[in-house]
């Protein structure tokens, strides 16, 4: 009877820790919903009381004055997100290594930076799987937000994207610096776009012509507004949220 009781609360034990070891490994339950009448949508903006705003840059064309804006930023205290393509980080592997060193966020604008749309699915995966190996190989740095390339999106871009683990990162205010109109009108743009607010995202380039120039104008202007200047990891939810049709991404409290 004794050897009995002693087998049965062997196996009980044992079944206790299969049990306990598989609720240990079951993944956190989250909620997470990126398409509005079945659109996909990224992440333009982020709705937060904080008076918050997210600074970013493209990196595609040269190297344009990568070592200057990320001067700049360092005497401003700022932190900031620097989107990269695959040949931007084998041709300027030391300045992705300075990105990354400074603090900054590594983001993913795909391998070539080309329009993804006109890919099949396999070649959409290895334009973010590619870039991704790179940064990974370079830096240590596993990369999590993307932005597509040129701006340019369908429902298969977002989705191969999510499925490879990337939040999906557009921007509501743009520089326009791409335009080369000047350093003022670069910041002036910025500082007082309509859609400037909480939980806005700038774009910027790394290699257009006045970009540098203007940071310092604009930095300062949107901190005379009140206004923190984060990187985007910063400033989007990771779980528990929903986007808007206007590519608000919103906490579902």
């Amino acid at each position: 009877m004794l050897k009995e009781r002693l087998k049965w609360m062997a196996a009980w034990m044992a079944m206790a820790v299969m049990v306990l070891g598989a609720i240990r490994y079951v993944p956190e339950v989250v909620s997470v919903s990126t398409s509005v009448d079945g659109r996909e949508l990224p992440i333009c903006c982020v709705d937060t009381v904080k008076e918050q705003v997210a600074l970013s840059f493209d990196t595609v064309r040269g190297d344009g004055d990568t070592g200057k804006i990320l001067e700049i930023l360092k005497k401003h205290d700022v932190k900031a997100t620097f989107f990269v393509t695959g040949g931007w980080v084998a041709a300027y592997p030391e300045e992705t290594k300075a990105i990354q060193a400074a603090g900054h966020d590594l983001g993913s604008l795909g391998e070539s930076g080309q329009d993804m749309t006109q890919l099949d699915k396999d070649g959409k995966t290895v334009e973010l799987t590619d870039v991704h190996r790179k940064v990974k190989e370079l830096t240590g740095v596993e990369m999590e937000l993307f932005r597509p390339p040129l701006g340019a999106y369908d429902n298969e871009v977002l989705r191969t994207a999510n499925a490879v683990g990337y939040y999906i990162v557009q921007w509501s205010v743009d520089s326009m610096d791409w335009k080369d109109y000047g350093a003022d009108v670069i910041a002036e743009t910025v500082c007082s776009h309509k859609d400037l607010g909480n939980g806005a995202i700038i774009r910027c380039h790394n290699g257009a012509k006045y970009t540098a120039q203007a940071l310092d104008g604009m930095l300062d202007g949107l901190k005379s507004q009140g206004y923190e200047i984060v990187p985007v990891s910063h400033l989007i939810y990771r779980s528990d949220f929903h986007i808007d049709q206007t590519g608000r991404q919103v906490l579902d409290r």
